[in-house]
């Protein structure tokens, strides 16, 4: 019996690093990093400056005018300069190697920070929500002419952030969720020009109120998907998108493998998804060269980028704790 625990133990080392050893090859074949390039990170350095100056302006001019949409927005603009910046974040990160204690490496961080700034977004949402509902019952004074200019001046600086981004996006994640976050912006200050106007034109106040509810709608949606999907990734649960069932069935599929079990498929970050999975091989196969048939099943087919295979003996696959 303890020969045969032996074997075991040597073909999971001969195998994992085998293994491990192609995917490190492939996996940086496919950057799991985010790309970096020194005209991408000075773009976002760029309009992170822009939407986080504006934010602090509009804030200002909203608290001037009486506007909560201004202040509403300008809590929009902050949850967008924090994306920025997790992005520029994502950069320096990537270049930070993995040691001995964070074997991962740091690419979580941006995780952590991002479901930070879900909940905090939250928590803003709700102020705004009870401020809305305050002044929709007692209405308040608004200096529409103070309002207009300040959402003005938040049109050209996003019509600019928009602009700088739109070059250069097309194989950058980060750059083209940055661009999606100011295009929002953009349609923000659009929205708190009219109410500026309404009230300027009809002294309908109520307008500010019911913009700044809309914003705050807004805001619920981007800060539920941080806080959910940051969560999802914490948790180790299996990107959504990934179909447990299929990868396990292709795996059973291939020539060799005789049983397939505990198969675990979790998210590092959005551009790194690993799996660790057991399986017995069939009589007359060889386990020595089932790993890389494996692996390259799930990379290929499956988006992954990490697989570890053990290669368990015949019958002992219920044996194991997942």
């Amino acid at each position: 019996m303890s020969g045969s625990t032996h074997h075991d133990h040597h073909d999971h080392d001969h195998d994992h690093d085998h293994d491990h050893d192609h995917q490190h090859d492939h996996g940086h074949g496919h950057s799991h990093a985010p790309r970096v390039t020194a005209s991408n990170e000075r773009k976002l350095k760029l309009v992170f400056a822009l939407t986080f100056g504006y934010a602090i302006v509009q804030a200002l001019g909203g608290w001037w005018s009486g506007s909560l949409a201004l202040i509403a927005d300008s809590g929009h603009m902050v949850s967008d300069a924090a994306a920025l910046l997790l992005a520029l974040v994502a950069y320096r990160v990537a270049a930070k190697a993995a040691n001995a204690r964070f074997t991962y490496g740091f690419h979580r961080v941006r995780i952590l920070a991002a479901l930070t700034n879900g909940v905090a977004l939250l928590l803003l949402v709700l102020w705004i929500g009870w401020e809305a509902i305050t002044r929709l019952r007692e209405p308040t004074e608004v200096l529409s002419g103070p309002m207009l200019v300040v959402a003005v001046i938040g049109l050209v600086v996003n019509i600019v952030g928009f602009l700088v981004l739109n070059g250069g996006h097309k194989d950058d994640s980060n750059l083209r969720g940055a661009l999606l976050h100011v295009a929002g912006d953009l349609l923000g200050s659009v929205g708190a020009i009219l109410a500026a106007l309404g009230i300027l034109w009809t002294g309908w106040t109520w307008l500010d109120p019911a913009l700044s509810i809309l914003v705050a709608l807004l805001i619920v949606k981007s800060a539920w998907s941080l806080v959910r999907d940051a969560g999802a990734v914490l948790l180790q649960a299996a990107p959504r998108e990934f179909d447990t069932a299929g990868a396990t069935a292709a795996v059973q599929a291939l020539p060799g493998v005789a049983e397939v079990g505990h198969l675990h498929v979790w998210t590092l970050t959005d551009e790194t998804r690993i799996a660790t999975l057991h399986i017995t091989p069939a009589p007359g196969s060889d386990p020595l060269q089932l790993p890389n048939l494996v692996g390259d099943v799930l990379r290929s087919r499956h988006g992954l980028q990490h697989v570890t295979v053990q290669v368990d003996p015949p019958g002992t696959l219920d044996g194991h704790c997942a």
